[in-house]
């Protein structure tokens, strides 16, 4: 509701069985449970190479907890199997027995600070540099990072868009695109 209220035209496709992008400016990843999805969404190269290509053409994919883990090169479910994934951040993912993460956090962007919370049983590994940490809004967590690649944004905290519509807006804009500010209406 809140990117509509900023202006965006929403087109909805799934990883696991459309070969094409819909004609997008920018590509939303949320969270799910790719784990459970492994050969589906390993098999659907058509589908790797949509996103590659919009990566390529510098257009932004923000990617959310399991969909972090379904741009990875690879992923291993709880019991071990291990699966390609699109492989537009390096990096594998493995999904544990135990909870990881759970919390509410912010992610504070130069376009504001963004809430949200964080719920994981996966562990990453990444030679990535983190742009920026999430701040655990309560002691005794443990920010989670968030990346930025090429056009590539992503982290494992869920964001709650309406907390900070102009850094949520940002995160679905064109690195340096040279974008006009929103205009004051636009934001919810």
């Amino acid at each position: 509701d809140c990117l509509r209220a900023m202006g965006a035209e929403l087109a909805f496709f799934s990883p696991l069985t459309d070969a094409e992008l819909p004609s997008a400016d920018a590509v939303y990843l949320p969270g799910g449970y790719p784990e459970l999805h492994l050969d589906a969404l390993a098999g659907n190269l058509a589908m790797h190479q949509a996103l590659r290509r919009h990566a390529a053409a510098g257009k932004p994919i923000y990617a959310e907890c399991g969909g972090m883990l379904y741009l990875l090169e690879s992923l291993s479910d709880a019991a071990g199997q291990t699966a390609k994934m699109v492989g537009l951040l390096p990096g594998q993912a493995r999904l544990g027995k135990k909870l990881a993460a759970l919390g509410y956090q912010a992610l504070t962007l130069e376009q504001g600070t963004l809430r949200g919370h964080t719920f994981h049983y996966s562990s990453l590994t990444t030679p990535l540099e983190p742009a920026a940490y999430a701040q655990p809004l309560r002691t005794g967590s443990e920010g989670e990072a968030f990346y930025r690649q090429g056009a590539v944004r992503a982290g494992y905290v869920h964001l709650y868009f309406p907390s900070a519509p102009r850094a949520a807006a940002a995160l679905f804009l064109p690195a340096n695109s040279g974008a006009p500010p929103l205009p004051a209406d636009a934001i919810p």
